[in-house]
């Protein structure tokens, strides 16, 4: 019963990553991240094809070895949280969202700015951007 549960959750949190890749509000490497600990436990082959896939391998490999953000990955999760919380005052009418938004983004920023780079050259093996 869990490792369907987990199965059907891991597709849905890689089909979120996914639309991520499209919409700069939906980040796309948490949801990645959630898929493959999912795949994990419910389906290893899964889990293996994607830290093995030519994009997101590199970078869940870094993370599950060493909790460490590439760099680059760290300029542009910073960057489009940036982004989106310049969306969001200019857009919003809600005078207490950007306060909440500031917090909780800010909260995420932090923990991605102060995660270490990878070690032995895994940054060289990244694909570019």
């Amino acid at each position: 019963m869990m490792r369907q549960l987990y199965l059907c959750l891991g597709y849905g949190s890689l089909a979120l990553g996914v639309i991520g890749i499209f919409l700069p509000v939906l980040p796309t490497t948490p949801f990645v991240l959630l898929a493959v600990w999912f795949f994990a436990r419910s389906n290893p082959a899964l889990a293996e094809r994607l830290y093995s896939h030519p994009r997101f391998g590199p970078l869940l490999t870094a993370w599950r070895d060493q909790k460490a953000i590439p760099r680059r990955a760290k300029i542009y999760a910073l960057a489009m949280l940036a982004v989106s919380y310049g969306l969001v005052l200019w857009l919003t009418e809600i005078a207490a969202l950007p306060v909440v938004l500031a917090v909780v983004m800010g909260s995420v920023a932090l923990y991605i700015a102060t995660r270490p780079a990878p070690r032995d050259g895994a940054e060289s093996r990244l694909p570019d951007a």
